[in-house]
This record gives structure tokens, C-alpha cells and sequence, in this order.
């Protein structure tokens, strides 16, 4: 009888890892098998053998697959656990899909893999220096720090193909595949089908016969996904490339909360591979730390000769005078857009908030209609008439009065995407006009016409960040940013870096070298913010200095590893009197930097009150070592290196 460790993909108490179970025939590290559990059934991944036991064990039920996970998944499942205190169990979940033993419709015969072809892949000097570099850095990760439009797509290809060439796979981690699609394209049609596609709109069914297929694969092959694709069972890992590594996708926010930048980069070290960070504005950490290894490489000349700088212009939104026919457009925009339907250009109209209205109030009593959940504002959705908490998704019909006093005073501040949608539509009457944000039905999204946006189709593109990033128009002439300062009142350490990243993505989509027009307006009303001049100047290295000395300052990353301590319970009081508790306990340890007890930003909801404490280290050991002592506390949840404080 052979006994063996398995971490089950289910919890059974707090703090669990693995059980012993028996078994007749040999097993290897990385096996998925079936074992019972409880009174029922469970899977699990086989972790060791153990020579003998002095207790009695259960027999393994089955073994799902003859070929088990690569090594290196298995080490990130322990990694995973504990750099982020996150429960064997859970951790293992993720690595395996989902409907795990069911039986599935056989796929027909898988057609034959071609053999790979040296792909013309032109470079100019800048990508040959850039890539010579990033070849020449003895570190696992790198970041490759491309100025938009600079063509790090090719050095992606690149490397790809010297991987390739040395029967080594490699994974491209893209922040959404909508987003991306050209990207995605490229890869397709570069190395047609050594490429496995992973996405979100596949079924089930389709992601686990892929995965069986990745599992199952001898030889080196491209995965291309969002977050989940790092996760894929691929052999002889040699290269990932997450692109857009500054995006807040690559961090997952339900537990096991983890980011896949710091999975990836083990990933490269446990491997001895390559991983490589490619954006045109590098978060701030990770700047710092490849400014410290030696491992940046920067890529700062445009791809195209023919590109062009645009010629940028500040519109004070507290100048009414450069408003005079429109509330939301200034004078300036509103002639761009007129002279580029004229020509037959674009026009790119950016604000971050969709909807109507954010703000729905009693002009007689101040009544606002909040979530009853959330207690959030309720956001107005004029084209169906109903408020709508952009949180939980709770709706209701705007009402005719007031619910408090009854007046029929109801009034509606601010504005969103749909509400810019109908302003256009009035003042341009006949013009293409396109919206993409959150609020876009399937047959609506950026994704499912994307060829027609590219061809221009379209005269007005409004959106929200989706329109931001990734995208190359070659008929687009004008970028207008509504409001350029939205994001900056957030009570968040990381608002100011989101801003200056959206500023810069967004203004990057002209200029490209597709046409000799390149026009960007921002509206804003701080026109004298550092952070809005250096991302209308798209000077990365402003940001960077001013940003290192607020965040120095306030004892934030990268000088200070953070943690996020929330308690909830059904009433206010008993919370509070929780959070205080907590707080007392942890001020003793005088080597922590201990925020006083506060509402989280999302305060209520249908679970109840919700309170936050932050804690501070120059230690990452010191404060997980610290949240390792509270986890008996009752009603505590925590984030690790929380990239945001919301």
C-alpha cells in the first residue's frame, strides 16, 4: 500500500493544507485525483509521497489524467498559500477548471500543428537596442518601459519566436481580450496555430478541453489569455510577456487575492525563464525595483517616422467663456469635432463615468436616492429611465417625487457617458456616433465592432476606459478628455498613478503616424495639477518623482508593504466595537505604522458594516507574521499588498 499527501480543492477547516489518503498503484507529484470527503466526493493534486502512517486512511478513488502538472505549477500553488496567507485549498482550486470530472462530448481529431517558420518581424534600431538589452539582463523579470506607439509588440514577437525555436512555451497575459484584440490577432496570425486562446466567453465546457489539451501537449506552444492563462498547465515554460502590466486586471480581487505580476515572476524564477513586464506606464513599484536590479529597458521612439506629437490644449472647466454653447464641450472641442467630420477623421470623446447622472436629488428637502444596500449614490440611466447602484447592480424606476417630502422637485447633477452620448447626438445631428463603456449590450461592445471603429465607420467614439487603451484608429484625429481630473478627489493612495496612466493611454491613440492630425483637449479643473501636466505630456518620469516623494511622505509602496484589515458585522456598533478592539491589540506592536479605525470606502452592503484599519511595515514578513496572529478574529478579512485602498 503507497500513501500520498493531496491538497483537495475544498476546505475543511480554517488553516487547512493537505490529507493522506492511500493508494494502490505509484503516483507523481501533480496528479489530479478523485477522493472522498466526508460523506461525499472531492478532487485534489497529489503534493508527496509519504513513506508510512500511523493512522487509518481512505483509498484514492481514481486518477483523473496519466499526465500530471508540471512542477512548476505545484511550487506556485505553495508560493501562492504563503506570500499571501491564502489557504491551501483555495489556491488549488484555482489551477484546475472548472467541471473537473465531468464527462465531456469527445472533440474530433485536433488538426496537425504546423511547423514553425521564421516570421518577418521588422525591427527599426530603437527595437533592436531594446531587445538586445532585454536579452542581455541576467534577471528573471524585466520591464520593457515603451513609450505608446513604439512597436512592443515586435519585440513581444521576438522573443516569442527565439522561445519558440528552443521548444519552449510561452505565455502572453493580456488585460482583457476585448481590449486587445489586435494584439491577439497579430499573435494569430504570426504563429496560426501554436496558439491556444483562453478567454472568459468561452464556455466551460471549451476552457476545460483546452485546458486537457495544454495538459496533455509535448511540445512548446503560445498561450494567450487574461490573468487566468498564467495558470495553465503548459510544459517547458520559457517566456511570459504580460502586456499593459500596469492594469488593475492583473490583480485578482476575490480570494485567493493575488497579483499575477508577482506569480509570474516566480513563475520566471522557479523556471529559469524570462518574464517581462511591457507597458508605457509602469506602475510605480515596479519601476522602482527594475530601476534598482538593473533590469529596465526603455523604449522611447515612436515606431512610425510618420508620427506626429499632438498638439495638446488645457480648457479650464471653471472658464465659462470657453463654454459658451455647450455645458460639457468646450468651444474648442466642439470645432475639432466639426472640422473631422468634415475630412472624414475621427474624434475620440473620453470621460470614466457611464451612465446619465451620478447624482439624484430633492431640490426641496436634499433627499438623495441612495443603494438601500450600498448606501451609494444611485447612478440616473436616462435611455431606460431607472437608477442603477453601479456596486451591487440594484435598480428601481426614477421615482416622480419625493419619497421624503413628496415635492416633485427630483433633479439630476453630474454626467456620465450615455449623457455625452445624447449632448452629441443633439449638436451633431446625422453624425456616427458610437458608445462602449460597462453599460454595452454583447452585440454592442467595442469587441463586436471592433472592425467597424478601426474602418471608421463611426465619426464620435465616446467611452469609458475601454476606449483608452490598445487601440490603433488609423482614421483618428482628435482625442477630447471631458474631465481629466475625475479620479483624483478618490480618498485612494494609488488615484493619482490611475490618472496619470488613463491621461497617458488615452492621449496615445493619436499621433500613431496613420495621418498628419493630432489633437488632444483636456478639460479640467485643476490645470495647474502636476499629475495632469505630466500625463498630458505623457512625461512618465515627472510623475515618477513627484509621486515617489508623496508616497515617501505618506509611508506608502514602495518604501512601505501594506496590508488591509476589514471587519463586518450586521450592526454599525457591533462592528465598531470589533474594529476598536482589533485596533488596540495591534497598536502595541510598535514596529507597525497602525491606522485609526475607519468606514471602508464601500461602507454597506447586504452583509452589513463594514470598517478598515491599515497597516504599514518595512517588513513584508513582520506583517504577515502580524495578520498570521489575528486569524482567530472573529469577522476579519485581509488584503496583502492591496493595490488599492477602496
Amino acid at each position: 500500500m503507497l500513501f500520498y499527501e493531496v491538497i483537495p480543492i475544498r476546505m475543511f477547516h480554517e488553516g487547512a493544507t493537505t490529507l493522506t489518503y492511500s493508494s494502490t498503484s505509484p503516483l507523481k507529484p501533480g496528479h489530479i485525483v478523485e477522493v472522498p470527503f466526508g460523506r461525499s466526493k472531492t478532487y485534489g493534486i497529489v503534493t508527496r509521497e509519504v513513506k508510512t502512517v500511523n493512522f487509518k486512511t481512505k483509498p484514492i478513488t481514481r486518477t483523473l489524467y496519466d499526465t500530471p502538472l508540471p512542477s512548476h505549477i505545484l511550487k506556485s500553488i505553495y508560493w501562492l498559500s504563503d506570500y499571501y496567507l491564502s489557504p491551501l485549498p483555495l489556491v488549488a482550486k484555482l489551477f484546475l477548471p472548472q467541471g473537473l470530472g465531468k464527462n465531456r462530448r469527445k472533440k474530433p481529431p485536433t488538426s496537425p500543428k504546423n511547423s514553425l517558420k521564421s516570421p518577418t518581424i521588422p525591427l527599426n534600431s530603437a527595437q533592436k537596442s531594446a531587445l538586445s538589452s532585454l536579452q542581455n539582463i541576467s534577471t528573471p523579470t524585466k520591464l520593457l518601459f515603451g513609450i505608446t506607439g513604439s512597436g512592443k509588440t515586435n519585440i513581444y514577437l521576438s522573443l516569442t519566436y527565439e522561445a519558440l525555436k528552443n521548444n519552449k512555451s510561452v505565455i502572453l497575459l493580456v488585460p482583457e481580450i476585448a481590449l486587445t484584440s489586435q494584439l491577439v490577432k497579430i499573435f494569430e496570425q504570426t504563429f496560426k496555430n501554436f496558439v491556444y486562446l483562453i478567454h472568459s466567453r468561452q464556455t466551460e465546457a471549451t476552457r476545460h478541453q483546452i485546458w486537457e489539451e495544454i495538459l496533455k501537449e509535448e511540445t512548446a506552444r503560445i498561450i494567450i489569455g487574461p490573468r487566468s492563462a498564467l495558470l495553465s498547465p503548459i510544459k517547458n515554460l520559457g517566456l511570459i510577456i504580460i502586456d499593459e502590466a500596469h492594469e488593475s486586471t492583473y490583480y485578482q480581487e476575490n480570494p485567493p487575492k493575488y497579483s499575477a505580476l508577482r506569480l509570474a515572476s516566480f513563475m520566471a524564477s522557479t523556471t529559469k525563464s524570462t518574464c517581462l513586464y511591457g507597458t508605457a506606464t509602469p506602475l510605480i513599484s515596479d519601476y522602482y525595483l527594475a530601476s534598482s536590479k538593473k533590469s529596465l529597458v526603455t523604449l522611447n521612439k515612436k515606431a512610425k517616422s510618420s508620427a506626429v506629437a499632438p498638439t495638446t490644449s488645457i480648457i479650464n472647466l471653471r472658464d465659462q467663456t470657453k463654454f459658451t454653447r455647450n455645458r460639457y464641450f468646450s468651444n474648442a472641442l466642439l470645432d475639432a469635432l466639426a472640422r473631422n467630420m468634415e475630412k472624414g477623421f475621427q474624434s475620440l470623446i473620453f470621460h470614466n463615468r457611464r451612465g446619465s447622472a451620478p447624482l439624484t436629488i430633492c431640490e426641496s428637502c436634499g433627499w438623495q436616492a441612495l443603494c438601500p444596500s450600498c448606501f451609494l449614490p444611485l447612478t440616473l440611466h436616462s435611455d431606460s429611465y431607472h437608477l442603477v447602484c453601479h456596486t451591487c447592480g440594484y435598480q428601481v424606476k426614477v421615482p416622480s417625487s419625493c419619497p421624503d417630502c413628496g415635492n416633485p422637485s427630483i433633479i439630476h447633477k453630474g454626467f456620465g457617458t450615455k449623457l455625452l452620448e445624447t449632448e452629441l447626438k443633439k449638436l451633431f445631428k446625422g453624425a456616427r456616433i458610437a458608445r462602449f463603456d460597462a453599460d454595452n449590450l454583447k452585440s454592442e461592445t467595442l469587441d463586436a465592432n471592433f472592425d467597424a471603429v478601426k474602418n471608421g465607420d463611426y465619426d464620435i467614439i465616446i467611452g469609458t476606459q475601454t476606449i483608452a487603451k490598445g487601440l490603433d484608429l488609423p482614421r483618428l484625429a482628435t482625442v477630447g478628455i471631458v474631465q481629466a481630473d475625475a479620479g483624483l478627489s478618490l480618498p485612494d493612495f494609488s488615484a493619482e498613478e490611475k490618472t496619470f496612466h488613463l491621461l497617458t493611454q488615452v492621449i496615445g491613440r493619436v499621433g500613431r503616424g496613420h495621418i498628419d492630425v493630432a489633437e488632444v483637449f483636456v478639460q479640467t479643473y485643476q490645470p495647474d495639477s502636476p499629475v495632469i501636466l505630466a500625463g498630458i505630456k505623457s512625461d512618465y518620469e515627472a510623475f515618477y518623482h513627484y509621486a515617489m516623494d508623496r508616497r515617501k511622505s505618506g509611508h506608502f509602496p514602495p518604501f512601505y508593504y501594506l496590508a488591509k484589515l476589514t471587519i463586518t458585522y450586521k450592526t454599525e456598533a457591533v462592528t465598531i466595537k470589533h474594529i476598536t478592539s482589533l485596533y488596540k491589540k495591534l497598536a502595541r506592536e510598535y514596529s507597525l505604522l497602525v491606522s485609526k479605525p475607519t468606514p471602508a470606502f464601500h461602507e454597506h452592503n447586504q452583509n452589513g458594516y463594514t470598517w478598515q484599519i491599515i497597516i504599514r511595515s518595512t517588513s513584508r514578513k513582520h506583517l504577515l507574521d502580524t495578520i498570521s496572529s489575528l486569524e482567530s478574529t472573529a469577522g476579519l478579512h485581509f488584503t496583502i499588498d492591496p493595490p488599492s485602498l477602496l
